[in-house]
């Protein structure tokens, strides 16, 4: 079943419905947002999606804002504080690779302006050279991760059905992917 599909059910959760709805496949133009958004994609690795939506508030809050310069600048107090957050996700590995990819992010915006510009410079690209892509640039990113978050963002399609109604919505914003 399809995320629009399972959306129209019954007893779908209001937090997918929303996300559905608001977020999903929309083109994201801030740097510190998408950034976001590859955080929650990166700590949902392993478990449901529900569970990074319902956590998304905390997320914000445990990770400034995902302000991309303060995480960048975060030291071992930092991790430790984000390790013992139990409302995010408490995974080394996960919490890890934030920092570090937003240290990254940094390096790219130097090189491209943006985060968005170096997502846009490298469009368009395979979901395979996506990949490749994003494991030689950043850490704990995986095909899964990987197509989520451009899926998410605009830059691939895939996000709803095109007999969904918010696909239309979308399609109006001009995604990355209608340029291919």
């Amino acid at each position: 079943m399809s995320y629009c599909n399972y959306c129209k059910e019954e007893n779908a959760k209001q937090v997918h419905i929303d996300y559905h709805n608001k977020w999903y496949g929309f083109p994201l133009e801030d740097d510190n947002a998408l950034f976001g958004r590859l955080i929650l994609e990166i700590n949902q690795a392993g478990l449901s999606w529900e569970t990074i939506l319902n956590k998304e508030a905390n997320f914000i809050m445990a990770y400034s804002s995902f302000n991309i310069e303060v995480i960048a600048n975060y030291d071992a107090e930092e991790r430790s504080r984000l390790l013992n957050d139990s409302g995010i996700i408490r995974n080394k590995l996960k919490v890890n690779a934030a920092i570090h990819n937003a240290q990254q992010i940094l390096v790219l915006r130097k090189e491209n302006g943006s985060f968005k510009q170096w997502l846009d410079n490298n469009h368009p690209l395979s979901l395979e050279e996506w990949t490749k892509l994003f494991k030689k640039t950043f850490k704990f990113v995986g095909g899964e991760i990987v197509n989520e978050f451009l899926m998410s963002t605009g830059y691939l399609k895939g996000a709803h059905d095109e007999s969904c109604p918010i696909f239309a919505e979308i399609a109006k914003e001009k995604p990355k992917w209608m340029e291919l």
